[in-house]
């Protein structure tokens, strides 16, 4: 399954990016599988997208969980929470 992938903020210093394209094995389905893939890449991978870290996932601009499934060809963005006032 091909996704597009953003990050935003203080996710986009530490990977050096602001976004690839990614091809997932076949077991990765939902979004709690997509970032246990990423954490294995290691180094600010497994450090920012640690248990207890605060991300946020949208899936197509929707607030995602865990649990949502993904489909092929969909934008992921993970970013920090935002707060406002």
């Amino acid at each position: 399954m091909k996704l597009r992938l953003l990050y935003f903020a203080r996710l986009r210093e530490a990977f050096e990016r602001s976004g690839e394209e990614v091809e997932l094995p076949a077991s990765i389905r939902d979004v709690g599988g997509l970032v246990e893939w990423l954490r294995a890449r290691g180094g600010a991978w497994s450090a920012e997208l640690a248990a207890g870290r605060a991300f946020r996932i949208a899936v197509d601009q929707n607030m995602a969980t865990l649990h949502t499934t993904l489909r092929s060809g969909a934008e992921v963005a993970i970013f920090p929470p935002v707060t406002g006032g």
